[in-house]
């Protein structure tokens, strides 16, 4: 009974419409913040700067990402594109002496800007019609960002990002990185978690589920889908300023091309969409599975005895990590965030009988 409703009155609205009203979910958030605020004290500075912090920056931009394709049900196969040009605005908007603070609100609005006069056009068509349409401002971005010098300086160039400066004290250190990155996750997070509790949060899952059906209860579809694409926009916007400033530290069009839109559509399938745990299940599974593969098919091979060619060492982790995610997707269709709902949910009434039923 770990999940205990015992003790949980539903005396007053502001009570029932509490995010977190199970004792058990209050324990389990202050434990994982906790630990996200000791992770600089307790992990190896490595792993800090390699794996926790671009998972922090990641699942953020998939939340922003799920935010467009869950909630409102709207196909997107440009955010990557979307993310570059809010690290591009950002970069030069703090080589221009713009604040850094400042200037990712600038980067967030100008992938807001954009997104919004892509998607007059794109909301005109919907389905596979509006995924091909995104997937257009996806390489439209990356050939204006490739050829236009006064961007990215050249097909080839690398734009080095400045350091990051709060409040005019740099952040070079690996914790101070990593804490700019937890922030902005949690940020994003709570704004998510209150959104399923706002007008526009259920006017987007009207939306969702039949434009017709909410148009007919007043809602307007295109303004709500516009206002949706306009806000994951900007958090993908944002997004991109803080992966540049956090953890590459320099910008390149290759790391915005279709393959990383691909990459971060598959964190929001694979952990589930409309879920905000989900996105951090999604973000962990596809960032940091490949190289858990690759270190459990090598250790295998020694283990065991295995003499396995560099070209089969080199395919086999992404043939197993592709069929995890299909084994993941045929089990529970919903994702990673579903099955731990189901999990929660036996918990919510176990050990009593008719759990069985």
């Amino acid at each position: 009974m770990l999940f205990r409703q015992a003790g949980v009155f539903h005396t007053n609205y502001a009570a029932d419409r509490a995010l977190f009203p199970i004792a058990a979910d209050r324990w389990m958030i202050g434990i994982l913040l906790i630990i996200g605020l000791a992770a600089p004290f307790v992990v190896n500075s490595l792993y800090l700067s390699s794996y926790l912090l671009p998972l922090l920056v990641w699942t953020a931009g998939a939340l922003g990402l799920n935010l467009i394709l869950g909630w409102a049900g709207q196909f997107h196969l440009g955010y990557a594109a979307v993310m570059g040009i809010g690290a591009y605005a950002t970069v030069h908007a703090n080589k221009a002496g713009i604040p850094w603070e400042i200037a990712i609100l600038i980067g967030g609005a100008t992938a807001s800007i954009i997104g919004i006069g892509f998607a007059f056009a794109a909301l005109r068509v919907k389905g596979l019609y509006l995924a091909l349409s995104t997937l257009a401002l996806q390489f439209v971005m990356d050939w204006t960002i490739s050829h236009v010098p006064a961007i990215s300086g050249g097909t080839q160039a690398t734009l080095q990002a400045p350091d990051i400066r709060l409040l005019g004290q740099p952040i070079t250190s690996d914790a101070g990185l990593y804490y700019v990155a937890f922030v902005w996750c949690i940020l994003v997070t709570s704004f998510m978690l209150n959104l399923r509790r706002t007008a526009l949060g259920r006017a987007l899952v009207a939306v969702r589920e039949k434009d017709f059906a909410a148009a007919v209860i007043g809602v307007n579809s295109f303004y709500f889908k516009l206002v949706a694409f306009a806000t994951s926009s900007f958090i993908g916007g944002v997004t991109g300023a803080i992966l540049i400033g956090t953890f590459y530290h320099a910008v390149t069009p290759e790391q915005f091309s279709v393959d990383v839109s691909i990459q971060a559509l598959a964190m929001v399938i694979v952990g589930g969409l409309g879920s905000i745990i989900g996105s951090y299940f999604g973000a962990a599974f596809i960032l940091l599975m490949p190289g858990a593969m690759n270190s459990l098919i090598s250790w295998a091979a020694i283990r065991f005895g295995f003499s396995l060619s560099i070209e089969t060492l080199a395919h086999l982790p992404q043939a197993l990590y592709g069929a995890l995610i299909i084994g993941f997707l045929l089990v529970e269709p919903l994702g990673l965030g579903k099955i731990y709902k189901n999990v929660r949910d036996y918990l919510l009434v176990w050990p009593f009988g008719y759990v069985k039923k």
